[in-house]
């Protein structure tokens, strides 16, 4: 087992301040049920693994990454909540809770998604440099031709014969854009533009090994470790690197895309979490 513990210590802290503002940014007002629903499915769960990759992006000078770190919370949050719903990919179970449309309801559920969307607009305008730059990356992370784009061809490959570009053209949409966008808003609000290339293969790397790791986790792993149900995958007819490539292949290719990514991190401000992060992906547990 590779030492972690660096990582997950910078992890620690990373949610920790963030979960801090997120209760800051996200106070109930009126109408109250909207908020309670915002916080339900963004407080008190949760990895945070993008928030601690924006701080990443801003090595050295993490508080001006914030407001980034927030507004790429709110987005994987609401993405959440709409990937759950019954139309979509049905899941009863988020973070080891009812999801938010079995707490709320469905309509509830909907316009909170579309209300963290709004929102984490409005908290991105508070970063102080690169800002109008840093709101474009994240809504063509987070729009058709990324994230939304991700799951509409996710969803359209359910229970059909795909190949391994197109499940790679999936996952690099669907989870990858979101995970690069977030290193590269760290490295914007610290002024780093000219590390945004190399900070961007290295998300895609890390992207690619989260996903596979996240579809070998939906076959090993437990509900109580996942905090999801598990085996959602295969019940769903969903294209999974498990399912396409056997398990020992899935495993070498997280391996690969891991020691990739570490090498592409050589010269980074915070080279060394970086590569710890790129393992802590790896050996994850949910």
């Amino acid at each position: 087992m590779k030492d972690i513990s660096t990582a997950k210590d910078y992890l620690n802290l990373a949610a920790t301040k963030v979960e801090e503002e997120l209760d800051r940014l996200l106070i109930v007002k009126d109408p109250p049920i909207i908020y309670e629903a915002m916080r339900y499915s963004t407080l008190g769960g949760g990895k945070r693994l993008r928030s601690a990759l924006c701080f990443l992006g801003a090595y050295g000078k993490e508080e001006l990454a914030l407001p980034a770190a927030c507004a790429v919370e709110m987005i994987h949050a609401y993405s959440l909540i709409h990937d759950d719903l019954p139309c979509m990919d049905d899941d009863d179970l988020r973070r080891g809770k009812p999801s938010c449309h079995k707490a709320f309801g469905e309509a509830i559920a909907l316009l909170a998604g579309d209300a963290l969307i709004a929102r984490a607009f409005e908290v991105l305008t508070e970063q102080k440099n690169c800002t109008l730059q840093a709101v474009k990356e994240l809504a063509i992370a987070s729009g058709a031709d990324m994230m939304v784009g991700g799951q509409v061809l996710d969803l359209e490959a359910e229970n059909k014969d795909i190949t391994f570009e197109d499940l790679k053209t999936i996952h690099t949409k669907k989870t990858g854009a979101l995970i690069t966008v977030s290193l590269k808003l760290g490295a914007l609000s610290a002024g780093r533009q000219g590390l945004l290339s190399q900070i961007s293969s290295y998300g895609q790397k890390i992207g690619l090994a989260f996903q596979i790791t996240d579809d070998i986790l939906d076959v090993v792993g437990t509900k109580d470790s996942l905090g999801k149900t598990p085996g959602k995958d295969a019940s769903s007819g969903k294209n999974t690197y498990v399912s396409l490539l056997g398990m020992e292949k899935a495993k070498v290719l997280a391996e690969k895309n891991v020691l990739e990514a570490k090498e592409t991190a050589k010269g980074l401000p915070g080279e060394q979490i970086l590569k710890e992060f790129a393992d802590f992906i790896l050996f994850r547990n949910n």
